[in-house]
């Protein structure tokens, strides 16, 4: 007779770490050991998935931890930038339940080669594309699954971010202008093929920015992965992750990014592969659900959520772009970016479109 499944089954697990991403261990914990109190056991292990900030899990003797570092190989600083991510999570932890709480920043690149910051581990449960073996989601698990993940960016819209004392965090006055001019350029330094699509969704987003809404904290990259579940019964949210491009901004791009990541069943097939959970489930919100639930919790007006959710699309894309360049350039030999340029291709594909049906 098989085991009945438990709690415990679908934890987020570690890994061993992955080729060309391990730690200078002995120094690490050397470091660690000053700061933290003396360590005598240190294992490092890797967090599956991510392209961008490399997540391990520390085993410090009876103590597990969390540690954040850049990508090897990345030139670019401001997108990775540990320090920024730390001060952000070190004022919003003691404000927003689902912000982990830092434990401290090291700018030494002596110890383990570039930056880092440690946190306190949060265990739970974290949904990726493929669904834990032996766990079931069922319609109402689906529905609660996608209210739950809404309701948590609504929460964090309606934080303060003046009382939180993030009011000088980022330039909210600009903010959807700099964002297209910035990820157009960002493209145009990591362009490796000619995909017509990108520069037809750039120049629309430039001609149609609309009047900015109110600025707020926003997380900048919120899909499913980067939630904790406590468990499967999937109704309580024990913790957000990777703040990486959080910033004081238009709540609506927070949205917009959500929704690029929201695949539905109808979608290309090509795009069911970039999917960051299981959103095509029966009984997931579609997106036009996601956004009238928002605008009823917020009262925002989403008259212009295509634009949003174009932005979303291309956003990700340059992102990938930027990933397979570095794999293109051979900086990286990961397996995993070797395609990355048709997620580009189909990203973009889907922006035209929702742009030229104008639904999303």
């Amino acid at each position: 007779m098989a085991r009945p499944q438990v709690v415990n089954d679908f934890l987020d697990q570690a890994r061993p770490v992955r080729s060309g991403e391990a730690l200078a261990v002995a120094r690490l914990r050397a470091y660690l050991g000053e700061v933290l109190g003396p360590i005598e056991v240190l294992e490092v292990q890797q967090f599956p998935g991510g392209y961008s900030n490399l997540t391990y899990l520390l085993k410090a003797d009876d103590r597990e931890l969390v540690l954040r570092r850049p990508p090897f190989g990345s030139k670019v600083k401001r997108a990775h930038d540990m320090g920024r991510e730390y001060r952000i999570l070190s004022r919003l932890s003691q404000h927003f339940e689902w912000a982990p709480k830092p434990l401290l920043f090291c700018d030494d690149a002596e110890v383990i080669g570039a930056e880092f910051y440690v946190m306190n581990r949060l265990v739970g449960v974290i949904l990726r594309r493929s669904l834990p073996t032996g766990m079931v989601i069922d319609a109402a698990a689906a529905r609660r699954l996608s209210e739950t993940l809404l309701d948590a960016l609504v929460a964090l819209h309606q934080a303060d971010y003046r009382a939180i004392g993030l009011g000088d965090f980022g330039k909210p006055k600009g903010y959807v202008a700099r964002q297209v001019d910035g990820w157009t350029r960002r493209y145009a330094h990591s362009k490796t093929d000619d995909i017509e699509d990108m520069p037809y969704v750039a120049a629309w987003l430039a001609a149609h920015m609309p009047d900015a809404s109110a600025a707020c904290v926003i997380h900048n990259d919120y899909k499913f992965d980067n939630v904790i579940y406590a468990d499967h019964s999937f109704k309580r949210i024990v913790g957000v992750l990777d703040w990486e491009m959080a910033t004081i901004g238009d709540p609506l791009m927070d949205l917009g990014t959500m929704l690029c990541y929201w695949v539905e069943p109808h979608d290309h097939p090509g795009l069911q592969n970039l999917s960051f959970g299981p959103t095509n489930l029966p009984g997931m919100y579609s997106r036009e659900a996601l956004v009238q639930r928002y605008a009823q919790a917020t009262s925002s007006d989403v008259s212009h959520i295509i634009f949003y959710y174009a932005f979303g699309l291309y956003k990700t894309a340059v992102v990938l772009q930027q990933i397979y360049y570095r794999y293109h350039q051979g900086v990286t030999q990961d397996p995993r970016f070797a395609g990355l340029n048709m997620g580009v291709r189909l990203l973009a594909q889907r922006a035209r479109e929702a742009i030229e049906q104008r639904r999303l």
